[in-house]
């Protein structure tokens, strides 16, 4: 009965404490956020020729204003900087904050490593001299130096994190190296032969067993077991099995293929772009091959599926694929060009444009439909758009994007895109996305990344309020216990 009693006389004590601690942190939570909206936070990195990497902040309000913020900027390389690479977050930990590993590289063959933080900064100080810069400075301890790499023997030409525990790097070296980025130690290497020196135009100066080699681009298949390439002096793209670090096979481009994408006689006819891509009408992958003045789009089965050539006709410099619908794995292909647009196109069956010609034997590939337009001359922007990154933010049909591009003017510009407006229709081109700021790094920029940052810790903020706090003397209370304990003492 004693056991029945004490079982009785605990339950409703111990229920009663947890049930109400609930309601009161519900209770509490809900009204800061809906007073104070939150703002999100962008971490832009760029690199440029003058050697120098530069880290920016750009904090957007609600009402859709962007506040740049510099986080740092020093000389990073001996030489130009040419590609960058953002590692995942770290795995979460209570208490401790996500770091994200960034990776450089330069034509003076090395690979820098540095810790960045995942978490939006609590302070941002206004320089004592405004002379020097009128932008706000960001100082964050724990954005460092980790170390540099010296696996290649030539320029680093691209670089990507397939997950947080390698690292993929190409050169103009011929090879593709693979490091564990646990002790940075080189796990394994991909040597693409040295394609032979044919038919090399008559203005070539390379000395004797000196054509162009190396990689340019590599891309990395979702099954992270497959991946193609593209180098320097060949017209043909290379397959490579990850699983075993063996070359898979080579697609070789055909004469009207290049034709088609605006190669010439007198072109290279060298891929410089490679990227993985879908689209919701089938569950199989794409993947497109960037030349110098179009793109050209191959299906699953490697044959040539339609082709991207931007009108006006334009240099291209970056492309990658963007995901519209999380829901149906729905996505468009982005290009930016030399007369600073960013142009969507969508490579879906249904959406494909087709040519009409009296020979049915030379019959061109059918064209990618063009979507939307984003900055140009129709908006008073001119200058290349030399990278650019698209973030998304949200999911379903509240989805949106941020676009942050980065143009060799020096000019970093954040754009605010909307998902609906990259949905194909059959009206005419749409002029899409609004500037939502401008910052001037007076570098010519070659290469650009950036990452939405989390939301900043609490810790950091108590630890700056407790910095905060000035010294208001000792209260009678603390009197009157001090001399209670050393009359104690005596």
């Amino acid at each position: 009965m004693a056991k029945r009693k004490r079982s009785s006389n605990e339950e409703p004590v111990v229920a009663k404490p947890s049930v109400s601690s609930k309601k009161i942190k519900a209770s509490l939570t809900p009204p800061p956020q809906s007073a104070k909206p939150a703002n999100i936070t962008i971490q832009i990195v760029t690199g440029s020729y003058d050697r120098v990497l530069h880290g920016i902040t750009t904090t957007i309000t609600p009402p859709g204003e962007a506040r740049f913020a510099d986080t740092f900027l020093f000389d990073a390389h001996a030489s130009a900087i040419r590609c960058l690479a953002l590692s995942p977050p770290s795995a979460p930990i209570p208490n401790q904050p996500q770091k994200i590993i960034l990776a450089t590289g330069s034509t003076d063959e090395r690979i820098n490593l540095y810790h960045l933080s995942a978490h939006a900064p609590t302070k941002i100080t206004i320089p004592v001299i405004p002379s020097l810069t009128s932008r706000p400075v960001v100082e964050n301890a724990q954005n460092r130096e980790l170390g540099n790499l010296q696996h290649h023997s030539s320029s680093i030409t691209s670089l990507y994190f397939p997950t947080r525990a390698k690292l993929l790097s190409s050169a103009e070296d011929s090879i593709i190296a693979v490091t564990r980025t646990k002790d940075w130690s080189l796990l394994s290497t991909i040597k693409a032969p040295i394609p032979k020196a044919v038919g090399r135009p008559s203005g070539d100066t390379a000395p004797t067993g000196g054509a162009p080699s190396g990689i340019n681009d590599f891309a990395v298949h979702p099954s992270m077991k497959i991946m193609i390439s593209v180098g320097k002096g060949e017209k043909c793209m290379r397959l490579w099995n990850l699983v075993t670090g063996k070359k898979a096979g080579a697609l070789n481009f055909e004469r009207n293929i290049l034709q088609e994408v605006g190669e010439g006689r007198f072109s290279s006819g060298e891929g410089r772009k490679v990227a993985w891509g879908s689209t919701a009408e089938a569950d199989e992958l794409e993947f497109c091959v960037g030349f110098e003045r179009g793109v050209m789009v191959f299906g699953n089965d490697s044959k040539p599926k339609c082709k991207v050539i931007p009108e006006p006709r334009s240099k291209i410099h970056q492309l990658c694929y963007v995901l519209i619908d999380d829901t149906k794995d729905d996505q468009v292909m982005a290009v930016s060009t030399e007369d600073a647009r960013i142009l969507f196109y969508s490579t879906r069956t249904e959406d494909l444009v087709v040519s009409s010609t009296k020979d049915s034997k030379d019959a061109p590939l059918p064209s990618a439909k063009l979507i939307a337009q984003l900055g140009g001359k129709s908006v008073g922007i001119t200058g290349r758009i030399k990278d650019f990154k698209i973030l998304p933010i949200g999911s379903g049909a509240s989805r949106s994007f941020f676009v942050v591009t980065g143009g060799s003017d020096g000019t970093v510009r954040v754009w605010n895109l909307s998902a609906s407006d990259l949905l194909a229709h059959n009206g005419e081109v749409k002029q899409v996305g609004g500037i939502l700021g401008t910052c001037e790094t007076n570098n010519r920029i070659t290469c650009l990344t950036a990452f939405v940052m989390l939301p900043s810790l609490e810790t950091d903020d108590e630890e700056d309020e407790e910095d905060d706090q000035e010294f208001e003397g000792f209260s009678d209370g603390d009197e009157e216990d001090s001399d209670s304990s050393s009359l104690d003492s005596e």
